[in-house]
This record gives structure tokens, C-alpha cells and sequence, in this order.
């Protein structure tokens, strides 16, 4: 019994010092691999943002949540108010109204007022913090107007991720949602047919509809011309073209009393069928367009969607540019609003903020106004639709700029 109890006591013991040994081994091996990475010490966020920035980013964030769920309540309840009796002409379920309408509705108008959100935001604290002589007191301790605005661009680091990540990935899906619901519960009104379409779908290849139903995702009057070298080798036409819905992948058709007339030189051969499956590199959304259909698109289907266009010749693809553009702009408005914002209200004046949120609520309505001439102008007047974009950040940036000379330091 003693000697296996020493046994026992042994091997104990010997996985005891095995299991020290690996603890050894493995804090020698951390601490050289920290001496090798030692780089790492200066990405930890505490190097950068010291307990003044984390109270201003608190009351910044704060701030400008808050005044959206204030501005987003009372949107619900006059947009409500204003659709009660068609909610209850067509009948529309409480469940959709709430998760397929309201659920969208949110973050979409929220989205598009984040500009007067934010700069309502920065106004209302910042004028705060100087009425509470805070901002005196922060400069008079040494520190700069430039290092005062480190916590407000971190800030806007966040909503303008925030803002791009919606407008570019959340909002499309979410209005797609909402315009079928919309069409169903609210206007009944939906373009879902196209007449006389003519495309580019290959290179030398165009197709023609007469008519398309989008509801049945079926066409009438089909033909499909191929050219080389600007003559006419194939023609194909069909009375009726269908779109299969049910494949795993895109661009398969389905045509009905086909026939195809090929013709190489004076030779033509002509052959015919009741029906043929076809790979035409054209899809349902090529060919219908409703209002507002560039929003339904996520950036990377926008940026795709686009580049198939212009392959093809098409000229109705400004639109779609102007958003895609918009949203990567519409996202660094956070930087210029604030910058004007901060420089505005850092100041302690007598007669409190009323005047310089007026001057805020003018220049944030200011900036919306231009987006959305600037878009108007990009497609109805050749405006390049990059510049378009751009051009309400580019005008607010010259005044930020001037604000921010005018600082107080």
C-alpha cells in the first residue's frame, strides 16, 4: 500500500512541475513575443482618449441619440396621423404597419436628418459647456481649440460609420419593405409594366420588348439582333419571353415560338421552335424602373448595376450614380457640421444659445436643400454626378473653415 501511495504521490508530483514548466514556458514565450510587438501599446485607445474626451463623447453621443428619438417621435405620430385613414381604407394590418412601415421608417428618416442631428447636437452641449464657463476653463488649463476637437471628431468617427453602414447596407433592404407595403396598404400605385425597351445586353447583341409584365416577370414581342462589325448576323424573335425565377442563377429566360434567322452573306438559315431555354444577360430590374428604385440597391449593387449600364449604352443611369456618391458624401457631413458647430457655440456670449441653434438649424436645412438640388441639377442638367455629390460638402467646408479661424484659442 506505502509503495503505491509513493507512486501515486510521484507521478502527482511529476505533473505538478510538467504543468509549472508549460506556465514558464508559455510566460517567456509572452513576454518575448510582447518585447517584439511592443508597437501594440500605442494603438490602446486609452493612449488617445483621456477622461476629457470620454466626457465629451458621452454628452456628445448622448445629445444627438437623444434628439433623434425626440425629432423621430414626433415624425411618427403627424406621419401617423396623416395615414390613419388610408391604413384603414385598405385595411392594413397592425403587425405590417408597425414592423414592415414604421420599423423602415425610422432609420431611413433618421438617417437622412443625421446632418441636423448632429449639428443640433453640438450646438445644444457645446453652448451648454460655455454657458457653464467649462470651455474657458479647458482652454485657460492649456488646452488648444485643435485639441479640444479631438473628441468630437472621434465622435463623428462613429456616426459617420454609423450613417454609411445604414445608407449603404440596412436602408436598402428596409425600403424595399417598405415600398411593397406602401403599394399594397397605402397608394396602390406601382409601376410594374414597360413598354418598347431596347438594350445593350452583349457586346454587338441588343434585345427589344414590345411589352413587359413585371408582375408575371414575362415579356411580348421579343427579338434579339447580333452584329459584327456593324452588320446584322443573327436575328432571333419570340412571341413571348419568360423570366425563371426558380434558378440558381441569373439571366436563364424561357422562349416561346422562337425562331432564328441566321444569315452569312447571302446565305440565311432559318430555324424555329414552340420553346428554348436562353442565357440573355438581362434581368427583371433592367427593364422596369419605378421612382426611387436606386435606393432599394445596396453600394455594391449600385456600383455593379452601374457598370452593367454603361456596358450597355443605357442613359438613365445618373440617378443611381447621384446615390451611390451621395451616401460616401452624405456620411462626412458629421465632420463639416460639427467643425461649425464647435467654432459657433465654443464661445460664452450673453443671451444664451437661441441664436447661434437658429443659425445652426439654417445652415443644417441649408445643407439638405443642397443635396438635393445639386441632384436635381446632375440629372437634368449634365451636372457630373461625382461633383453633384459633392459639392454641398465642398461649399460647407469653405464655411467651416472660415468658422474655424474665428474660433476661440
Amino acid at each position: 500500500m506505502e509503495e503505491k501511495k509513493d507512486k501515486q504521490f510521484q507521478g502527482m508530483l511529476k505533473a505538478k512541475q510538467a504543468t509549472i514548466s508549460r506556465l514558464l514556458w508559455l510566460i517567456t514565450f509572452f513576454s518575448k513575443l510582447s518585447d517584439r510587438i511592443f508597437f501594440l501599446k500605442y494603438l490602446h485607445p486609452n493612449r488617445f482618449i483621456k477622461r476629457l474626451d470620454w466626457y465629451i463623447i458621452k454628452k456628445f453621443i448622448g445629445t444627438y441619440f437623444f434628439s433623434i428619438a425626440l425629432i423621430i417621435s414626433i415624425s411618427i405620430v403627424f406621419d401617423f396621423n396623416e395615414n390613419l385613414a388610408k391604413f384603414s381604407q385598405y385595411q392594413a394590418p397592425a403587425k405590417a404597419i408597425i414592423f414592415d412601415y414604421y420599423a423602415n421608417f425610422i432609420p431611413y428618416f433618421a438617417n437622412l436628418f443625421s446632418p441636423l442631428f448632429v449639428f443640433i447636437a453640438v450646438i445644444f452641449f457645446t453652448s451648454k459647456l460655455a454657458g457653464n464657463s467649462e470651455i474657458i476653463a479647458m482652454l485657460a488649463a492649456g488646452v488648444s481649440f485643435k485639441r479640444l476637437m479631438r473628441p468630437y471628431m472621434i465622435s463623428c468617427i462613429m456616426i459617420a460609420s454609423l450613417s454609411y453602414y445604414l445608407s449603404a447596407y440596412v436602408i436598402p433592404h428596409g425600403t424595399v419593405i417598405k415600398q411593397n407595403f406602401e403599394s399594397m396598404y397605402k397608394n396602390k400605385k406601382r409601376n410594374t409594366a414597360a413598354e418598347n425597351v431596347q438594350m445593350q445586353v452583349g457586346k454587338g447583341v441588343i434585345a427589344y420588348i414590345q411589352h413587359y409584365d413585371n408582375n408575371a416577370k414575362r415579356g411580348y414581342g421579343f427579338s434579339l439582333d447580333k452584329f459584327e462589325n456593324k452588320r446584322l448576323v443573327s436575328h432571333l424573335t419570340a412571341s413571348e419571353i419568360q423570366y425563371d425565377t426558380i434558378s440558381d442563377s441569373k439571366y436563364h429566360w424561357q422562349l416561346s415560338h422562337w425562331k432564328i434567322r441566321n444569315m452569312r452573306g447571302l446565305r440565311e438559315k432559318i430555324t424555329s421552335g414552340v420553346k428554348m431555354d436562353s442565357v440573355i444577360l438581362m434581368e427583371p430590374t433592367d427593364l422596369v424602373y419605378s421612382k426611387g428604385q436606386q435606393e432599394t440597391f445596396t453600394s455594391p449593387e449600385l456600383k455593379e448595376y452601374i457598370s452593367k449600364q454603361i456596358g450597355r449604352g443605357s442613359g438613365n443611369v445618373v440617378q443611381y450614380q447621384v446615390e451611390y456618391h451621395k451616401r460616401i458624401a452624405s456620411s462626412f457631413a458629421s465632420f463639416i457640421l460639427t467643425t461649425i458647430g464647435l467654432s459657433l457655440s465654443a464661445r460664452k456670449r450673453k443671451g444664451g444659445m437661441g441664436l447661434y441653434l437658429g443659425i445652426g438649424l439654417a445652415l443644417s436645412f441649408g445643407y439638405i436643400m443642397l443635396q438635393t438640388v445639386s441632384a436635381t441639377f446632375a440629372i437634368n442638367a449634365d451636372t457630373p454626378p461625382m461633383l453633384a455629390a459633392w459639392i454641398p460638402n465642398i461649399i460647407f467646408a469653405v464655411v467651416a473653415y472660415f468658422c474655424y479661424r474665428n474660433a476661440p484659442n
